[in-house]
């Protein structure tokens, strides 16, 4: 089900990753706020075809807890964790997206529904509140050098609230080229505990590129330049990587 991938497949078609610095293996951020290094090299490297990595730490025992059930002859616990197993797959699954191309083009960071777009003090603010139904890989929203990651402990609030935005736990990579600069918050909610970042400062970003994911239902914030021209408004759905937040006023 998880077969080997070459190296050199962890974009999406049609997009050409420039060469960036040596890449250490990715941080993984948990919810106490401790952190450790994994096996797991970032996104650029990687191609996940269906479902995200990630899914086995959950997808493993449950699958093991499900065939032992069966076996001892416990059909309907069986029948439960089996169905769970599914869900885990459906949870972590990991399309593939077409990525619109040309300048100044800002994509969606995460599937979800538009909760709030608001003028802050660093620019306009829009946040992504994702379902437990939601594709939880986030993306990229534009091309450039992470030139920063920090993360911070916090609360957890529901994911919808607009308090998650200033006091949940959150991980924010800072992201600029020579046109912008946008800042991506991956926010944890109250089912959401752990927060999972695949880039480390000085990594090269294509648009719509793989960057992280968080699990179980979380918020995602993206603060972009106040002269960015929204294409979105409160209430729709966007796709990761696929659908245009903004266009930069110069670029048009």
């Amino acid at each position: 089900m998880f077969p080997e991938i070459p190296p050199g497949h962890g974009r999406s078609p049609g997009l050409t990753l420039p060469p960036g610095p040596p890449r250490s293996r990715p941080l993984h951020y948990h919810y106490n706020g401790t952190r450790r290094r994994t096996g797991v090299r970032p996104s650029a490297s990687i191609r996940f075809t269906h479902v995200a990595k990630d899914a086995l730490y959950f997808l493993t025992p449950l699958v093991a807890a499900a065939a032992a059930a069966v076996w001892l002859g416990w059909t309907t616990a069986g029948l439960v964790l089996g169905v769970l197993a599914v869900y885990v797959v459906f949870f972590f699954r990991d399309p593939e997206r077409t990525v619109p191309s040309g300048p100044g083009i800002i994509v969606a960071p995460a599937d979800g529904r538009l909760v709030r777009i608001h003028p802050g003090p660093d620019g306009i603010e829009v946040s992504i509140f994702l379902s437990l139904f939601d594709v939880h890989v986030n993306r990229s929203p534009v091309e450039g050098r992470v030139s920063g990651v920090e993360y911070r402990k916090g609360s957890f609030h529901a994911a919808f609230s607009h308090l998650a935005s200033a006091e949940n736990e959150q991980n924010t990579l800072t992201i600029a080229n020579d046109d912008l600069r946008v800042t991506c918050s991956q926010i944890a909610g109250i089912v959401a505990r752990r927060i999972v970042c695949w880039k480390v400062p000085g990594d090269t970003v294509a648009r719509g590129e793989r960057i992280g994911l968080i699990r179980f239902g979380s918020r995602v914030d993206l603060v972009i330049p106040s002269s960015a021209r929204l294409q979105v408004r409160t209430g729709e759905k966007v796709r990761a990587g696929a659908s245009v937040i903004a266009i930069m006023e110069t670029a048009s």
